[in-house]
């Protein structure tokens, strides 16, 4: 029997979705109905789309069997992304072997936020997604396809990708990872050492070495970010093969997966006999199933955004409500970094999101009746696979978790509640991650201390100046101000300071990674400040509560007194050139609010 709250969340997104998810399908469906679009091509663009396909151009000529459009975010520098060099290959071969074909339609960029960290480029970083979805629309324009693997692991790949795809909702799609790096460097020691480095107690030499012992091969970063917290998704989401996550790179069976996705990919073709498109996998039971994974594993705040954008997408309404009340529903399932010490192959060993989606389900919590691309249903889903010899398999996972310290069941979790909330009150709306934070430092009243950038944070931290328990306001942060970076270098500096007994806190419009960890943070304020909310208005020394389990979030200030305050004006010039700023200069002035998916595609008007 399904949870009455997930029940009532769900019929309350399906009505306020009606009218756009009836004009959403109402397009997809007229799209099919059509017949395979490289049949309407003429002679000459068909030509052009075979010109160069060797040994396909007699299947692509004679339109024999599925042509399936490989969308590749494929680039050497990312980790995560370095092991899909070789895909494209192996999936031609693959449906070749199936009688079909298969075509490389085009490439996305795909940015490390890793790499960007702290730095100028992280202000592209959420831009970067809606031009992920810009470059998959335009791969899959050509029409030359009859269904799409697209290839993406991170933060804002996947969903950029899935947006991109949902706007060709007729195509069958089936997403392909790499999988996540081996272990290496335990993420709490890797964390240890940063702190130690924000006190000036180790060298960069010590830093650079732990951070490269952490990060130190193909595939994605170990810790449970977004990347990670992407792949669990795909998998609640029915979009990946059972399994498919978490199975680490250039091993046998990650190549046994690509060559299966590919196959089935196939086999759910637009002129196949099991035709399955993305528009009818991703509906109102998928997003509230991905809400309900987002929360039991304690994934990361950026879903708080893509989600919203992501539904979006497949003409399907979502908000901060919706996410928090399926929050306050289910219970927090896992521990991984930074929500614990194990990282995601520790948690795949334990049962991995085979046993979290079997026990989710049987407690009523996620919808089993969906439409996977597999063919079955998420409780099919819910299985692992392994190799048989070389014959890929797949296999119940565990009756119960192998580390009770990782992983949990439904009747004994590590919360009762999953790790997200929704904090408002007179200062807006925003986010805030639970999962990582212990239950004393959910709720902080302090005096506000107001800076317009992390590094005047860190810069007073260097100075001395931040003493005694505070809540740090960081604004001018949101997506219109500065394209909304992640701020995570701050969180060694707040837990240092939290370690040394203050009670601190962040609060800010703009982000933090999905990696945020100890410290209580309210982050996505909305209004953000260049809209005029009113976090412009807080001053030093103001008193600030934050209360996740409340859902409170204010200034103590009576209503008169911040009706009278003005926002002080910011300069942003410095924001607007350099490193490519200025070519997003349209996103910033076009991009919708945090809680309405941070987006820059839909004008409904």
């Amino acid at each position: 029997m399904l949870n009455p709250t997930i029940e009532q969340v769900t019929e309350r997104i399906i009505a306020r979705s009606r009218e756009l998810r009836s004009a959403y399908l109402d397009k997809i469906d007229a799209a099919r109905d059509q017949g395979p679009a490289r049949t309407r091509l003429s002679c000459g663009n068909l030509a052009h789309g075979f010109a160069a396909a060797a040994e396909d151009k007699p299947q692509l000529r004679g339109n024999r069997g599925a042509n399936i459009g490989i969308v590749t975010a494929f680039n050497d520098m990312l980790s995560a992304h370095q092991p899909m060099e070789n895909y494209p290959s192996l999936i031609k071969m693959a449906a070749r072997n199936r009688g079909c074909t298969a075509q490389v339609a085009g490439g996305v960029p795909a940015m490390c936020d890793g790499v960007t960290q702290g730095q100028i480029g992280m202000e592209l970083s959420l831009f970067s997604r809606d031009t992920i979805a810009l470059s998959t629309a335009v791969a899959l324009s050509h029409q030359m396809f009859d269904a799409a693997l697209l290839l993406g692991v991170c933060d804002k790949i996947v969903p950029g990708l899935l947006i991109g795809a949902l706007s060709f909702g007729h195509l069958p799609v089936i997403m392909l990872p790499a999988g996540p790096m081996t272990s290496g460097l335990p993420n709490k020691e890797k964390a240890r050492v940063r702190q130690a480095f924000a006190e000036g107690k180790v060298g960069r030499d010590a830093l650079l070495e732990a951070e490269s012992a952490s990060y130190h091969g193909p595939g994605t970063c170990t810790f449970y970010g977004t990347a990670n917290s992407n792949q669990m998704l795909m998998e609640v989401m029915g979009l990946h093969l059972p399994g498919a996550a978490f199975v680490n790179p250039n091993t046998p069976l990650r190549d046994a997966l690509t060559v299966a996705a590919t196959e089935r990919a196939c086999d759910i073709g637009a002129n196949g006999d099991h035709y399955t498109p993305i528009g009818r996998t991703i509906d109102e039971k998928a997003m509230v199933n991905a809400m309900v994974g987002l929360a039991a594993t304690g994934g990361s705040t950026n879903h708080a955004i893509h989600l919203i954008a992501i539904a979006r997408a497949a003409g399907i309404l979502i908000d901060w409500d919706d996410l928090d009340q399926i929050s306050r529903a289910t219970p927090l399932l896992a521990r991984i970094y930074p929500n614990g010490s194990a990282d995601v192959n520790h948690f795949h060993a334990a049962g991995g999101v085979g046993l979290v989606i079997r026990e989710l389900i049987d407690a009523g919590l996620l919808h089993p009746d969906i439409r996977c691309v597999h063919g079955g249903d998420l409780r099919a889903q819910a299985q692992e696979p392994w190799l048989d010899a070389l014959k890929l398999r797949w296999r119940e996972p565990p009756q119960e978790s192998s580390d009770n310290a990782v992983l949990r069941g439904v009747s004994d979790p590590f919360d009762r509640e999953g790790g997200l909330r929704l904090v408002q009150g007179n200062l807006g709306r925003a986010v805030v991650k639970v999962s990582a934070v212990e239950a004393r430092h959910q709720r902080i009243r302090a005096p506000a201390k107001v800076f317009e950038s992390q590094d005047a944070l860190l810069d007073a931290f260097k100075a001395g100046e931040l003493v005694g328990d505070f809540v740090a306001v960081i604004r001018a942060q949101g997506p219109r101000a500065n394209g909304m970076p992640e701020l995570h270098k701050l969180t060694p500096t707040l837990a240092v300071l939290q370690d040394r007994g203050q009670q601190v806190a962040l609060l800010t419009d703009g982000r933090m990674s999905g990696a945020s960890g100890k410290v209580l943070a309210a982050i996505h304020v909305v209004p953000e400040m260049l809209c005029g909310g009113p976090i412009g208005k807080v001053r030093d020394g103001d008193w600030v509560v934050i209360d996740a389990q409340q859902g409170l979030m204010q200034v103590e200030l009576d209503e008169a007194e911040l009706a009278s305050r003005a926002n002080p004006a910011v300069d942003l010039s410095a924001n607007r050139s350099g490193v490519g700023r200025e070519l997003f200069g349209l996103m910033r002035t076009s991009v919708s609010p945090a809680d309405e998916g941070a987006c820059t595609l839909f004008c409904d008007g």
